[in-house]
């Protein structure tokens, strides 16, 4: 059986069943060749609204239905994204240009996430508290109601099924607004899954479409939490509104994460490392190594050897060859990517590799002789850049470190004793030692401090309950209390 035959999904979005949006059609564009490769529905606001309405008739019955029956759908969705996982690949290769083994990552974390998800029923539901009174009292968790998840063009079938996966399983219905760019890969591949997982009608809904959309979606008043990653800009949007409407927003946002390499770090290990964090998926990931902090006694062999590999690498079309990158996603972006790469070299940065771009197929670049205040070190640049700083003490390096607005991820290669209070001095969500700063399991945690977020709302059990759920105090007696009145 083939999961996304465009007969089924073509031209609609998916409410209680597959429908033409309002909005008209997006067309589905491979940005290795400009192609399009089929269409899907635009939803507007007054789609995103009745949609939200729909959601919370049917998250009631969702919400009743056994523990056991909620984690049979989700273990079966589990099982669809390993058999589909080719044809879903497929896709994610042509729709986000990425190389064949980031679209195996996806599909594989995409089933993990509703493994995962699936034990998420049976979790204990609250506490029993003590009281002072003649009283049974407990903490209960219930499931929030409607969610919205709101996801981005680059990682688009893990960074929706993340949200979505968890939110279902404790007994919520989805609002699902993916990347418009991407919305094969992170929101018709989901629908059709749990459509054939069994999820019963209006549970999650299928909402492609802009900006408008995604106001709509945060604004809509059945929707109780919202979970959004993006750009900062863009978070900061759907922080305000959903604060103002006094909803919860888990917000996974940007980030200029940094890799340290210290002193005596093993220089082959580290530069593929380094290479490997910075130019990953095009550089186009909220993990990827925004910056290299590398130990002075290291600084020019490592630039070096960075740029080797990223003269090496092989760039072009990832459907049709063994490529190392592929496309940036779309021309606005690779033209931003090209800003900062010129502003840099503007304020006195070096090119050691790459700075160069042929169509949408960016060459990986290198950039050394910079200063702390430079463009292509401050900003997020989302795209396969590796800018390079020394120092010469570790209270320089972590502060160099700590030196952003962004506190999402960071990477610390070399000796363990000494990584390890750098671990302690840093401020981000995530530290990896003697890895770089890509990485992501279902199981743990995930979100970032300052800039790059609201904090770890996503993955694990612990964040997934907090995220989706709400505590409701519920107390007992064995006959009406009595009362002085």
């Amino acid at each position: 059986m083939t999961l996304l035959a465009t007969s089924a999904w073509h031209g609609r979005i998916h409410t209680d069943a597959w429908t033409a949006g309002a909005a008209g059609v997006l067309d589905v564009v491979e940005p290795a060749t400009g192609r399009v490769l089929g269409s899907v529905g635009a939803a507007d606001r007054s789609d995103a609204l009745a949609a939200a309405t729909r959601a919370a008739e049917a998250q009631q019955a969702w919400a009743r239905t056994k523990p056991e029956e909620r984690a049979a759908v989700l273990r079966r969705a589990g099982a669809l994204f390993e058999e589909h996982a080719g044809e879903i690949q497929d896709w994610i290769i042509r729709e986000t240009g990425s190389i064949a083994a980031k679209a195996g990552l996806e599909t594989h974390i995409a089933a993990n996430e509703c493994y995962e998800a699936a034990a998420l029923p049976a979790h204990p539901a609250g506490d029993v508290l003590t009281s002072n009174e003649d009283r049974w009292s407990f903490a209960r968790r219930r499931a929030a109601g409607v969610v919205s998840v709101i996801s981005p063009f680059n990682f688009p079938l893990i960074l929706s099924i993340r949200s979505v996966a968890p939110a279902l399983a404790l007994g919520n219905a989805v609002l699902l607004k993916p990347d418009p760019r991407t919305s094969v890969s992170g929101g018709v591949s989901i629908m059709r899954v749990f459509e054939l997982a069994g999820l019963p009608a209006g549970v999650l809904q299928l909402l492609p479409g802009g900006a408008e959309v995604g106001q709509a979606v945060v604004e809509a008043p059945e929707v109780r939490v919202v979970s959004f990653t993006g750009s900062t800009a863009a978070g900061r949007k759907v922080g305000e509104t959903a604060g103002r409407l006094l909803k919860r927003a888990h917000l996974e946002l940007g980030g200029n994460n940094a890799l340290i390499v210290l002193p005596g770090a093993d220089l082959d290990l580290a530069a593929s490392a380094g290479a490997f964090g910075s130019f990953m998926h095009q550089g186009q990931i909220c993990m990827t190594t925004g910056r290299h902090i590398v130990h002075e006694s290291l600084l020019q062999e490592y630039v070096e050897r960075l740029a080797e590999k990223a003269s090496a690498l092989p760039v072009g079309d990832p459907s049709t060859g063994q490529v190392a990158l592929g496309p940036i996603i779309d021309e606005r972006q690779r033209d931003n990517i090209d800003r900062l790469v010129r502003a840099a070299k503007d304020d006195g940065a070096q090119v050691a590799a790459g700075g160069t771009y042929e169509g949408l197929f960016y060459r990986p670049t290198v950039l050394t002789g910079l200063t702390p205040r430079n463009p292509a070190w401050t900003e997020e640049i989302f795209g396969p850049v590796a800018p390079v700083l020394g120092f010469s003490t570790i209270d320089e390096a972590v502060q160099l470190a700590n030196a952003s607005e962004y506190g999402l991820s960071l990477g610390v290669l070399g000796e363990v004793g000494l990584a390890m209070e750098v671990a302690d001095r840093v401020h981000t969500g995530k530290v990896h030692i003697n890895e770089q700063t890509v990485s992501d399991e279902a199981n743990s945690p995930f979100g970032g401090m300052g800039a790059s977020g609201t904090g770890s709302r996503f993955g694990g059990a612990a964040a997934n309950i907090e995220a989706f759920t709400e505590t409701q105090w519920l107390t007992m007696r064995p006959e009406i209390a009595r009362y002085p009145f």
